[in-house]
């Protein structure tokens, strides 16, 4: 199962906005998929959820007609992350996610191993975490800006196969000018204007996400945290269908 493709953004909002399920237990995040029925096509199960419940709980939202993004940062060997992402594929995910830095040996084996898969799910190669900040970055002996070390990342995972990266709107635009519109870009981060941008540093709106050539969004708690969690994915829906 592969994600629409990215060249043509899709008319249909909920083809571009994936839901975090970050909850230290199944029952209130598949609570929170009844509740939202259709208007939610994506879901993300991230390390918090996965640690606790396991394979189960994807079995059951890809049971319930919805797809998977399987958000847990493979990061080792070739070898071994080309099993975890053969074993990803068997439990029927649309999208998983593997650090970019592992390298394009890694990153190779990681997309050949998912285009031999019966589902072909998207391999999405992280750059730089949306937590981070300039000052983050040069913390780690980084040369360069933010930036630049996203598209030296990007240019790796791209080169190497990947369906496409992980990394904030405020990128996405220089992506998009040096590799174009082939690949899908995931952006976590995603804040309504006006909404709390919690332990995020490099935020933007939805508007301003698709207006930089994301094809695919984040929302964790601006929805999951909610008084009224499908009005709110209704007001994001329709903010990304007027930017559309």
């Amino acid at each position: 199962m592969t994600m629409p493709e990215p060249e043509t953004l899709q008319k249909d909002a909920r083809q571009h906005l994936i839901v975090a399920l970050d909850f230290p237990t199944p029952e209130p995040a598949l609570k929170l998929v009844q509740s939202l029925g259709e208007s939610v096509l994506y879901y993300k199960v991230g390390k918090e959820l996965f640690t606790a419940a396991g394979p189960d709980v994807v079995r059951q939202l890809v049971g319930m007609g919805k797809k998977v993004f399987l958000d847990l940062k493979f990061h080792d060997i070739p070898n071994t992350v080309a099993g975890a992402v053969k074993s990803a594929a068997a439990l029927g995910v649309s999208l998983l996610t593997v650090h970019a830095l592992g390298g394009s040996k890694m990153l190779k084996a990681a997309a050949d191993a998912a285009r031999e898969s019966a589902s072909k799910p998207t391999v999405l190669a992280v750059t730089v975490l949306t937590s981070m900040s300039q000052a983050d970055v040069s913390e780690l002996g980084i040369a360069g800006t933010v930036e630049d070390e996203v598209l030296r990342l990007a240019g790796l995972a791209i080169g190497a196969g990947c369906g496409g990266i992980v990394t904030s709107a405020h990128e996405a635009p220089k992506v998009r000018q040096s590799y174009g519109r082939s690949f899908a870009i995931v952006t976590p981060g995603i804040r309504p204007a006006g909404a709390s941008v919690g332990d995020q540093a490099r935020v933007v709106t939805p508007s301003d996400a698709i207006r930089a050539g994301v094809s695919h969004m984040v929302v964790g708690r601006p929805i999951t945290a909610a008084p009224e969690p499908q009005q709110a994915a209704r007001a994001i829906l329709d903010e990304i269908t007027a930017a559309l």
